[in-house]
């Protein structure tokens, strides 16, 4: 009996731990820790100033106003089609417009509301998408689907 209540402790105590750790100390919270995102190399910066001004409107730069940034996306994953860089923990974004569907069996816009994942219900749930943030990640998305 023992035993039993003693391994029950010491599990109990690694699994806070441990959720502590990755929860708290590595994904941290998004409205405390700045999230840092890859800036433009002069090669992006001249090829977008060379852009017409419809195509430079729908243009989502990796600074600090990018909504992924804001909302700490970037703390897990990166969009590489956009040169996005972020955290190497989760996937790359680029294809996830068209492929969360697949993958987590509702559209992209049903998954932003409430994932299925075990992961992303956690992240979401804590710190929720505005209907105009999940529209501006959605176009974001997009864009990165189309390169």
């Amino acid at each position: 009996m023992n035993k039993a209540i003693i391994s029950f402790v010491v599990c109990a105590l690694l699994g806070f731990g441990l959720g502590y750790l990755v929860f708290g100390v590595i994904m941290g919270d998004s409205e405390k820790q700045p999230q840092v995102a890859q800036t433009e190399t002069t090669e992006t910066a001249a090829a977008k100033d060379e852009s017409t001004d419809a195509k430079e409107a729908t243009t989502v730069s990796a600074n600090e106003d990018n909504i992924l940034n804001k909302k700490g996306c970037l703390g897990c994953h990166s969009v590489e089609a956009l040169n996005i860089k972020g955290g190497a923990v989760g996937p790359d974004l680029s294809q996830a417009f068209t492929n969360v569907e697949g993958k987590h069996g509702k559209p992209i816009e049903e998954f932003l509301k409430a994932p299925t994942s075990a992961v992303m219900s956690g992240v979401i749930g804590k710190n929720p998408l505005s209907d105009v943030e999940r529209k501006q990640v959605l176009e974001l998305l997009k864009q990165a689907s189309e390169k």
